[in-house]
């Protein structure tokens, strides 16, 4: 069973009322009851240790960062404006409420929250056996009836991405391959400009907040979610919703020069990194024909009316990140 397959038996479960955008979206959607109103966006995630973040090698504060970036990332792909979170962690029998770990680790949360205007409403706290665990929930909100959806992608849509891809994956590369002296992401002894940045991307993505804000305003912007688990995973989400297929240029996928760079240096595949690696939370989007919209973007490839994904220039296939 994939996650996907989990989530679909759980779904399964719930009849979703007309009007609510539930189970499959980058955020529920709960409509206004006046469309002079706004709509209420609702996320959760949850971040394991060993899975999600490496706490031997990620400072508390950055993981306290991400772990509020990641939610409000998920606003940010439906367009919304982040407003309320709600935090619980789970801590193991090494940790306690006044160890500094705690504390560096709720300085970064505190610092990304501050950061795009989110106040903290509530939470939970719990031992746990097993590592590090943090949930939470983002509250945030939309005009009425303008949340950009994974279901409205249309064939000839441009397929379209903001920033850079695949940076992220190798920032994790670079820490859990401990090539060098024991590197962190704010490690005084990487040396290496290209790893210590593409380590800060992995540490502390930046949520695109006032971008997904001005594309839900462009008039010819449609479908829209976030770059979690890697175009290769995420893009297909895209698709299903839709009923739509799509091909992919693999040779205009935007990569940083540090990526290359990198990746140059170590004979990493820079199109696997940014295709499968995931956690760069830049936006997917797809477009009009001729639509210009007003933030920094590279179009990655077509909508097309027959279903799958297919791609140009590379391999014959990639796989995102699965959990299961």
């Amino acid at each position: 069973m994939t996650e996907f397959d989990l989530i679909r038996s759980i779904a399964s479960r719930f009849s979703v009322p007309d009007g609510i955008t539930g189970i499959g979206d980058d955020c529920a959607v709960i409509p206004a009851a006046s469309p002079a109103l706004s709509d209420t966006l609702v996320t959760t995630d949850l971040l394991a240790e060993g899975v999600h973040f490496l706490r031997e090698s990620i400072p508390p504060s950055d993981i306290g960062y991400k772990s509020a970036a990641v939610n409000i990332s998920d606003i940010a792909a439906m367009g919304g404006i982040p407003r309320w979170a709600f935090l619980s962690i789970a801590l193991p029998p090494d940790l306690t409420a006044s160890s500094p770990w705690l504390s560096g680790f709720m300085d970064g949360f505190t610092a990304c929250c501050k950061r795009f205007g989110v106040t903290l409403l509530g939470g939970d706290t719990s031992a746990s056996t097993g590592g590090v665990f943090v949930n939470v929930t983002l509250m945030g909100s939309c005009p009425h009836g303008t949340a950009l959806l994974r279901s409205s992608a249309r064939p000839g849509d441009l397929v379209c991405v903001t920033g850079t891809l695949g940076d992220s994956a190798a920032g994790l590369r670079i820490l859990t391959d401990r090539t060098g002296d024991d590197a962190t992401c704010t490690d005084q002894k990487v040396q290496l400009k290209d790893g210590a940045t593409l380590m800060k991307r992995h540490c502390r993505p930046e949520p695109r907040v006032t971008e997904g804000q001005a594309l839900r305003e462009h008039q010819g912007v449609y479908a829209m979610m976030d770059v979690s688990d890697g175009i290769a995973a995420d893009l297909p989400h895209i698709l299903e919703a839709s009923g739509v297929g799509a091909t992919v240029d693999v040779q205009s996928l935007p990569l940083s020069p540090e990526l290359r760079s990198l990746c140059a240096s170590r004979g990493w595949d820079p199109a696997d990194l940014a295709l499968c690696g995931g956690e760069d939370y830049e936006l997917l989007f797809t477009i009009a024909p001729g639509t210009e919209p007003p933030v920094p973007f590279t179009v990655i490839g077509t909508i097309d009316a027959a279903p799958g994904l297919r791609w140009l220039g590379g391999k014959s296939s990639y796989t995102g990140f699965r959990h299961f």
